[in-house]
C-alpha cells in the first residue's frame, strides 16, 4: 500500500539541493529519476522505450513542435512505423514537407492530389503509380511498362464491321454486323448505313460510339466519293446516323481513335489524286472535321491503328500499285501537327487489316503488290522497324479489315480473290498464328471496322 497518496489535483511540492529518486536508493545525476512509469511534459528517454497506459498521467494526444524522424534501432520503433489507432485521426499540416515512403492505408478528409504535369514530364514510375496528365486530362497509372488512362467506362467487348464491296455487290452493302471479341462465333447483324451502301470507308470509335466516314458510293456514280461521316451507338443495335463532313471527300481511306479523337488518314481524292491529309473529329459532338496535319507522304489504302496516346499509319499504295509504301509514320492525338517518321514494314503493303493493344501495333496480311499472309507487328511507344508475329489462317488475303479488345486482335473479310467472310483472331500478346474464329453475315472486302475496347482507348 503506498504510504503517500496524491490526487490528480493536489500540490506536491519538494524543496531539495540534491537529486531526486524514486524507486532507487541512489538517484543518478538525473534532475529527477523515476524507476517504473512516468508522466512528465518534458522527458528525453535514451534507448528503446515504451508507453503502455496509466489513465490520468498519459496525454492522448501528442504534439510534437520540433522535427521527428522515426528510423530502426535504438533511436525509434523496432518496425520504424507509425501505428495510429482504429478510430483516431492523423493530421498532417499544409506546410509539411515528405521525403519517399509508403503508406499501408490513409483516409483523406478533404482532397488527395496526385502528381500531375504533361505527357513529357511524365516521371520515373513504379507500378501503382499514379499521374494526373493534362494533355489527355486524365488519370493514369503505371502498369510497369507504360502509363494508361484510369477510366471509369464498362466495355463489352463488341468488335462491328461496316459497309464493305464484293462481286455481287457492285454498289457496295450497307450491311453492318458485329462480334463478341471474348468468345467464337459468327457475326450478327446490328442495322444498316443511312446512306446505303458504300465500300472502302474508315471506321473507328470511343468505347461508346462508332463512327464511319468516307469511302466510295458506287450507287451514285462507279467512282464518286463521299465526305459523310455517320455515327451509331454501340450498347444497342439500330441505323447510323448523320455525324457531319471529313474536310475532303474521298475514298480508300482509313481510320484511328483514341478514347476522344477520331481521326482519318490518307486517301484518294477523284480523279484518283493520292492525299496525305489527317482530320479529325471529337468523338462525343456532332460536326465537321477538322484539318489536324499532312502524312509523310501522299497515300491511299493505308493502315491506320493507336495507343492512347498516338495515332500510327503505315503502308498504302502511293500513285500506283507498283510504288506500295513501306513507311510507318506517327503522330500525337493531343496535339495537332504533321506526322513523323517510325520506321519501315517487313515488307511493302496495301490493303491490309490492322488492329492494335495500347502497346502493340499490327497489320495482318495485304498485297505488296501480291498477297501475302503474314501479321507484322510494332511497338508503337517507340520507333523501329516492324517484326514478324506469326500467319493469318486464311492464306494470301488482301483488302480485309481489323479490331481488338485488350488481349485479342481480329481479322474479318477480304479478298482472296473472290470476297471472304473468314473471321479469325490472334492472342496480342504473344507471337503466333491466328485461328478460326467465325463468319461475317455477309461476304465483303474493303469494310470499316472497330470496337468498344481497341487499343487505342485509355484504362483497363
Amino acid at each position: 500500500m503506498a504510504e503517500i497518496r496524491q490526487g490528480y489535483l493536489d500540490d506536491y511540492t519538494q524543496n531539495t539541493s540534491g537529486n531526486i529518486g524514486i524507486g532507487t536508493t541512489s538517484a543518478s545525476d538525473s534532475k529527477l529519476e523515476i524507476v517504473g512509469g512516468t508522466t512528465t511534459q518534458e522527458l528525453n528517454i535514451t534507448g528503446i522505450a515504451t508507453f503502455a497506459a496509466a489513465s490520468g498521467f498519459i496525454q492522448k494526444h501528442t504534439n510534437y513542435t520540433e522535427n521527428i524522424q522515426i528510423t530502426n534501432g535504438d533511436s525509434g520503433t523496432l518496425s520504424g512505423e507509425i501505428v495510429v489507432g482504429s478510430g483516431l485521426t492523423m493530421t498532417v499540416g499544409t506546410s509539411v514537407t515528405s521525403s519517399q515512403g509508403s503508406i499501408q492505408s490513409l483516409k483523406v478528409s478533404n482532397m488527395f492530389q496526385p502528381p500531375s504535369g504533361t505527357t513529357a514530364t511524365r516521371p520515373a514510375a513504379k507500378p501503382g503509380s499514379l499521374f494526373y496528365n493534362f494533355d489527355l486530362k486524365t488519370i493514369e497509372f503505371f502498369d510497369g511498362n507504360t502509363w494508361r488512362q484510369v477510366d471509369n467506362t464498362t466495355r463489352r467487348g463488341r468488335g462491328f464491321f461496316v459497309s464493305g464491296g464484293s462481286p455481287d455487290a457492285p454498289t457496295g452493302h450497307d450491311v453492318h454486323d458485329y462480334i463478341e471479341i471474348a468468345t467464337q462465333g459468327n457475326a450478327i447483324d446490328f442495322g444498316n448505313l443511312a446512306q446505303g451502301g458504300m465500300r472502302m470507308g474508315g471506321a473507328c470509335g470511343s468505347a461508346t460510339r462508332g463512327l464511319i466516314g468516307g469511302g466510295y458510293k458506287p450507287a451514285a456514280s462507279p467512282t464518286a466519293v463521299v465526305d459523310i461521316i455517320e455515327y451509331f451507338t454501340m450498347a444497342s443495335g439500330g441505323n447510323t446516323i448523320d455525324f457531319g463532313n471529313l474536310s475532303d471527300a474521298r475514298g480508300e481511306v482509313n481510320a484511328c481513335s483514341n478514347s476522344t479523337r477520331g481521326m482519318w488518314v490518307g486517301g484518294e481524292d477523284i480523279p484518283f489524286a493520292d492525299m496525305n491529309i489527317l482530320d479529325y473529329v471529337e468523338i462525343a459532338t456532332l460536326g465537321n472535321a477538322l484539318d489536324f496535319g499532312d502524312l509523310t507522304e501522299d497515300v491511299r489504302d493505308p493502315q491506320a491503328l493507336a495507343s492512347p496516346i498516338r495515332g500510327v499509319r503505315s503502308g498504302g499504295n502511293d500513285a500506283t500499285d507498283s510504288d506500295i509504301s513501306e513507311t510507318i509514320d506517327f503522330w500525337k492525338f493531343s496535339s495537332k501537327g504533321n506526322a513523323t517518321s517510325f520506321g519501315d514494314l517487313i515488307t511493302r503493303a496495301s490493303g491490309p487489316g490492322n488492329c492494335s493493344s495500347n502497346t502493340r501495333g499490327f497489320m495482318m496480311g495485304g498485297s505488296s503488290p501480291d498477297r501475302f499472309s503474314f501479321i507484322q507487328y510494332i511497338t508503337i511507344a517507340s520507333e523501329g522497324n516492324a517484326n514478324y508475329f506469326g500467319d493469318l489462317h486464311v492464306q494470301d488475303a488482301t483488302n480485309h479489315c481489323g479490331t481488338s479488345n485488350s488481349t485479342r486482335g481480329i481479322k474479318a473479310g477480304g479478298a482472296n480473290p473472290s470476297s471472304t467472310n473468314a473471321i479469325e483472331f490472334f492472342i496480342m500478346a504473344t507471337t503466333g498464328n491466328a485461328a478460326d474464329f467465325g463468319d461475317l453475315s455477309v461476304a465483303r472486302n474493303n469494310s470499316g471496322s472497330t470496337s468498344d475496347s481497341h487499343g487505342g482507348l485509355g484504362g483497363f
